[in-house]
């Protein structure tokens, strides 16, 4: 199962799973979780090889992501042929289960939650630590619209990275193609910074990376136009800021979901932010205002709940439209 349409039978199954049961605190607790285990792993290939000349750390950086692949993508592909033995039935059972693991959706909707209702019941400071689990700038230099922004724009982007990106990989190369996708993205995640430490080492996962997401990118911002549509925001003005913001922000991918978050909800996110202690220029996205409150994030969490659907919706689409040509 690593080619459409049993892979997409696949990931229409794990969303659905993932949506409704999330990754259980027993099983983490008991055993980790996927990307727990690629950043052991990570670490210590960046511990073993990060040293000497910035040109010796780039190619160490490079050999340390092909072993990260072929770590992760060996294992998957031999899990898939396993399964494939069992039956289709059972195959598609324990692959979905698998691939359920990779994409955050009930996850990524909690922790932004919980700012929200952490702002509503414990004011400012509630919502400065709750925000500082989901985002890597300083808290204590964010006021109430800038911890607002924050856990809006970290919600349009984990939309994309953390969401549609493993989706459209599993639904085109399975379980290889979904593992494969998250170990590289987890490298960018901790070695893909462009800081003395990792700018050499880590420059390979971090290009790699942005190809990997770019279809993914696109699509995501798609989606929450769509979603603003159904929901009664603005969905042209989505459109707009994509058209007109997202090439403008300093990652080649996550300008197209922030400024379709920014242009559906009315207004102004990224722009200059603060992480450890260092400013980070960044083009505004969107043309609205910049005081966002608690009600925006409901708001923004709305639209992503439905773009959530619109995603599962779109793979039943194509699984169906697939097998419809199949026969």
């Amino acid at each position: 199962m690593v080619h459409p349409p049993e892979t997409l039978a696949v990931l229409a199954l794990a969303l659905g799973i993932e949506a409704a049961a999330g990754y259980p605190d027993a099983l983490y607790r008991a055993a980790g979780h996927p990307v727990t285990w690629i950043g052991r792993l990570i670490a210590a290939l960046e511990h073993g090889l990060n040293r000497g000349s910035a040109r010796r750390r780039r190619l160490a950086g490079c050999g340390a992501l092909v072993l990260l692949l072929a770590a992760v993508g060996l294992p998957a592909l031999l899990l898939t042929a396993l399964a494939g033995l069992a039956g289709p039935l059972p195959a598609l059972l324990l692959l979905s289960l698998a691939c359920a693991s990779l994409p955050a959706q009930r996850s990524l909707h909690d922790h932004v939650a919980a700012v929200e209702a952490a702002l509503r019941s414990g004011g400012l400071e509630a919502g400065r630590r709750a925000v500082a689990m989901i985002v890597g700038r300083d808290p204590e230099r964010l006021d109430e619209p800038a911890v607002c922004r924050a856990a809006i724009e970290s919600l349009a982007e984990n939309f994309s990275d953390g969401i549609v990106a493993p989706a459209f990989w599993i639904g085109a190369l399975g379980l290889p193609g979904g593992a494969l996708y998250k170990a590289i993205n987890t490298a960018d995640s901790m070695i893909g910074h462009r800081t003395p430490r990792y700018a050499a080492f880590g420059w390979a996962a971090a290009r790699l990376d942005d190809g990997v997401n770019l279809p993914a990118a696109r699509l995501a911002g798609l989606l929450i136009a769509g979603a603003a549509r159904l929901r009664g925001a603005d969905a042209r003005g989505a459109l707009q800021a994509m058209a007109r913001d997202a090439r403008h922000h300093r990652s080649p991918n996550a300008g197209w979901p922030e400024s379709a978050m920014a242009g559906a909800l009315g207004l102004k996110l990224a722009g200059p932010r603060v992480y450890d202690g260092t400013l980070v220029p960044d083009a505004h996205m969107g043309d609205g205002r910049a005081e966002a409150t608690a009600d925006d994030i409901a708001r923004a969490l709305v639209l992503y709940r439905t773009a959530c659907w619109l995603q599962g919706g779109l793979v039943l689409g194509l699984l169906g439209l697939w097998l419809t040509l199949a026969t």
